[in-house]
């Protein structure tokens, strides 16, 4: 093992490389690992802690495991999508309740496409409570969901009367009022200008080189600014928007940094008490073909004014380009609000495919330091030859939950910084 977690080029992925994390446990789920980018947890009233994962693609829907011993972990349920058309890529658990979202994968116009609502009061028996509908002729349904309050659920969704330019752009910003979980109702909506056909404004313009379509990603509304949407808009950037009133989000500033980097804004977490951003851009190509794909440190003292400046260091991507699958930067730990998170303004955890589970210290933001990651070896039967780290949660005792895309399940971990 080497220092930055490098790899000597000769040696294969299946070495494990680590620094100031271990391994304390791993589930593989049943044989369904593939875990996408849903990862949450909830407490029941006897005192078990429960993590809940959506998963990255058919035949599963999702999957509890007791992770109150997380030396001894238990998988307690797992549930069966409709058809093998659609994927539970995203979920939130915000107490008893927990918000699945419902995707079809290449196909417009088929169903269920939305989100579930689930009472998760009894783990062992999850009950469904509604479906909120976000199919139509040019809809795939919902990709991603974020909910802190229990109240909204922000979303990156099709609609029925919505049709976009270019089918690429097939989703937007909604904001769904499930104050009535039995009634989810939409409360509001935002687009990109341009982004749908007979917008006033031109077309937006495409990425020459990797065009992955002008759509949300993640949306992240935190309680420190309610009034705030952060928002990942793929090929469109870093948006933030004005939200204190739902009915109609008003953007607040814009940042698009693609071309010439090559597009796929994933995650904007802002660190409140430090006046910065944490932006991620997702590599969705193989061997290192879409590289650079980064972890970028804003200043957002003026929101208005965004200034990208650092990114976190990566090991070098002409090493782990070859180790298989993906490498680059995709989810974060997102400070999630609730009572069973950890959060840090100083220590940045996210996961970087093959690159594994990576920590940073952002404390001097001009120079983030590498102080902790954790790389398995390639899972037995990955389609890609290596591990696909995809997804991350920490909880408020400090353990490390982070899942595989294909078929490695799932790890925790301690961090020993």
């Amino acid at each position: 093992m080497a220092l930055n977690g490098t790899l000597n080029p000769g040696k294969s992925a299946s070495q494990t490389l680590a620094l100031n994390m271990k391994l304390i446990a791993h589930h593989e789920l049943g044989g369904f690992g593939g875990i996408g980018e849903g990862m949450g947890m909830s407490k029941t009233a006897d005192g078990r802690r429960i993590m809940w994962l959506g998963h990255e693609c058919a035949p599963k829907n999702f999957t509890a495991v007791d992770v109150t011993d997380p030396r001894n972990l238990k998988m307690i349920v797992q549930t069966e999508l409709p058809h093998n058309k659609m994927r539970s890529n995203s979920l939130e658990v915000c107490g008893d309740l927990m918000v699945v979202a419902h995707q079809i994968r290449g196909e417009f116009g088929l169903t269920p496409a939305g989100f579930d609502l689930w009472d998760i009061s009894k783990p062992d028996t999850p009950r469904k409570i509604s479906h909120f509908d976000a199919s139509g002729p040019h809809s795939l349904g919902v990709h991603c969901v974020w909910c802190v309050d229990g109240e909204y659920v922000h979303m990156s969704s099709g609609a029925p009367d919505f049709e976009p330019v270019n089918p690429k752009d097939h989703q937007f910003y909604r904001i769904i009022d499930i104050r009535n979980p039995s009634k989810p109702v939409e409360a509001g909506r935002w687009w990109y200008p341009g982004q749908r056909k007979g917008d006033a404004e031109p077309p937006v313009p495409r990425n020459p080189t990797f065009d992955s379509g002008y759509r949300p990603h993640n949306i992240n509304v935190y309680p420190q600014r309610p009034d705030r949407a952060y928002v990942a808009y793929i090929d469109g950037g870093v948006v933030i928007l004005d939200i204190s009133d739902k009915s109609r989000p008003r953007e607040i500033s814009r940042f698009n940094y693609s071309p010439p980097y090559n597009g796929f804004t994933h995650t904007v977490m802002p660190l409140f008490s430090k006046n910065l951003l944490i932006v991620t851009d997702e590599c969705t190509n193989d061997n290192g073909k879409d590289w650079p794909k980064l972890a970028w440190v804003f200043d957002a003292r003026n929101e208005k004014n965004l200034v990208p400046i650092s990114t976190l260091p990566l090991p070098p991507v002409e090493v782990f380009g070859k180790r298989g699958g993906r490498f680059g930067a995709h989810n974060l730990h997102e400070n999630y609000p609730g009572p069973l998170s950890w959060r840090s303004d100083e220590i940045v955890v996210g996961t970087f495919f093959n690159g594994g589970v990576r920590a940073y210290d952002v404390t001097n933001p001009y120079q983030p330091k590498e102080i902790a990651y954790f790389v398995p070896g390639a899972p037995p039967l990955s389609p890609k030859g290596a591990i696909q780290m995809n997804d991350v949660f920490i909880d408020d005792r400090g353990l490390v939950f982070c899942g595989d895309r294909f078929t490695g399940g799932l790890y925790v971990l301690e961090m020993t910084v």
